[in-house]
C-alpha cells in the first residue's frame, strides 16, 4: 500500500499536464510541454546526451511530447529542439524512462 501512495505521489504533478491520465502502456499526449518537470526530463535527456558524445548541445524548446506508464515506470517520448556548438537549432526525438527519482536516457536521435 505504501509503494502505491508513493507512485501515486509521483503521478499527481503529471496529471495536469496531459490530457487524459493513461492506463498501464497508454501512450497519451502531453498538452502543457513547458510545464517544469518535463522540461526537466527534457533537459536530463540534452545533459546525458552530450555527456555521452562529443556534442555540446543546449536546450531550447519542447516541441511536443508523450509518455505512458508500463510497470510503475514513466517513459517519456519528447521532441526536442537544441542548438549545437554552431549555433544552429535541429529537432531532436529522445526517450527518457523514469522510476522515482531516477532517469535513464534511453535514446536520442537527431530527425
Amino acid at each position: 500500500m505504501k509503494s502505491l501512495i508513493c507512485f501515486l505521489l509521483i503521478l499527481l504533478p503529471l496529471i495536469s499536464v496531459v490530457e487524459a491520465f493513461p492506463g498501464d502502456g497508454e501512450l497519451v499526449s502531453i498538452k502543457d510541454v513547458s510545464a517544469r518537470n518535463i522540461r526537466e526530463v527534457a533537459k536530463y535527456a540534452i545533459d546525458e546526451h552530450n555527456s555521452e558524445s562529443d556534442d555540446n548541445l543546449v536546450f531550447v524548446k519542447i516541441i511536443e511530447g508523450k509518455w505512458q506508464v508500463r510497470s510503475a515506470i514513466l517513459i517519456y517520448d519528447l521532441t526536442i529542439a537544441a542548438k549545437n556548438e554552431g549555433g544552429a537549432t535541429k529537432n531532436y526525438k529522445t526517450v527518457v524512462m523514469e522510476s522515482g527519482r531516477d532517469k535513464i536516457l534511453y535514446s536520442f536521435n537527431e530527425l
